[in-house]
């Protein structure tokens, strides 16, 4: 079978498995073909569901139906994989379920109703099979949801507050700094004025997991400043102090450019700051050590009973006033 009838074979079964008309183009055959491993000159009863990355989908596309720049590479991720997994045509992560979302081993692969499917196709009992496969789409879509939700991850404050996080090594940091170094070195004071969640980005309008707007307002943060915010901010209500604390698990300590930018952002803020990055072990932490800036701390999750104090005439404290004592 040559190229595009394959193609057009990927695009029928797109359209009978209720995709919409957006996700019935050529890009999308070519994605399903590419999770079956179906060259032209393969059966659809040689259907399997080996877990891709999306350039090992681009890589199998290339080889065997069209030549994709690697710049299409996020069109493929937002456009055809993320309504595929919605829909339940593919699972993100079967191998790792945790795995973070901005995870370079982040993978895709076939759900077995529909691998059945392909493999019936098209002499089979494929019809009856997708079916019973959109008759079932809404148990399955709330079984993806349980999953989803018995794998978020519980931050506790010692202020009595909960959340609960998405799945992924950051926000399992962000539930480390919750129970471990607040406890630590804040105590049942601290209130939580903002925190994030790495599942939702700023630019799609929902980074925030958290945010007491009016709080920050009346210590002086303004609201144009959340934005700029580290991945959490905690009140300490018996010393007035702002922590802001940086979580970093590949990149973003408060290095020099960062320290500034948010003094700028923080200037009409009238109690002292004090400016947290947080590490998840000791060798994260020597990643970027070079890069932090002085008048800063440093808390590392897997030795949670000690800090590094960048700076020589103080412990931990607001820098630069005279806000309250340090210890």
């Amino acid at each position: 079978m040559n190229r595009e009838d394959r193609l057009s074979q990927a695009k029928a079964l797109l359209n009978a498995l209720g995709l919409e008309r957006p996700q019935c183009n050529d890009r999308s055959g070519r994605v399903l073909l590419a999770l079956a491993g179906i060259s032209p000159e393969s059966r659809w009863q040689d259907t399997k569901n080996p877990l891709l990355p999306t350039v090992g989908i681009m890589q199998f596309i290339r080889d065997h139906y069209f030549d994709y720049k690697p710049n299409t590479r996020e069109t493929i991720r937002r456009q055809t994989l993320h309504q595929f997994e919605q829909a339940r045509i593919v699972d993100r992560n079967r191998d790792d379920p945790d795995r973070p979302t901005n995870s370079r081993d982040n993978n895709y692969s076939l759900t077995a109703p529909v691998v059945a499917i392909l493999k019936a196709y098209p002499d089979g009992d494929w019809r009856q099979r997708i079916s019973a496969f959109k008759a079932s789409r809404k148990t399955l879509q709330e079984q993806y949801e349980r999953d989803l939700v018995r794998h978020r991850i519980p931050a506790r404050f010692p202020d009595g507050r909960e959340f609960t996080l998405s799945p992924g090594r950051h926000n399992q940091l962000h539930a480390d700094i919750a129970d471990r170094f607040c406890s630590r070195f804040i105590g049942n004071a601290g209130t939580v004025l903002y925190l994030g969640d790495t599942a939702s980005s700023r630019q799609e309008g929902g980074k925030f997991m958290h945010l007491e707007a009016e709080r920050l307002k009346a210590l002086g943060v303004l609201p144009m400043s959340h934005e700029k915010l580290p991945d959490m901010v905690i009140y300490d209500e018996d010393r007035k102090w702002l922590f802001l604390i940086e979580a970093v698990t590949s990149h973003g300590p408060v290095s020099k450019k960062r320290w500034t930018e948010l003094e700028e952002s923080l200037r009409s803020c009238t109690v002292g700051r004090i400016y947290v990055t947080a590490f998840p072990t000791a060798a994260e932490f020597r990643r970027h050590a070079a890069d932090i800036a002085w008048e800063t701390e440093v808390w590392i999750a897997e030795d949670p009973d000690h800090m590094i104090h960048y700076n020589g005439d103080r412990f931990l404290g607001p820098h630069g006033s005279d806000t309250g004592s340090s210890y």
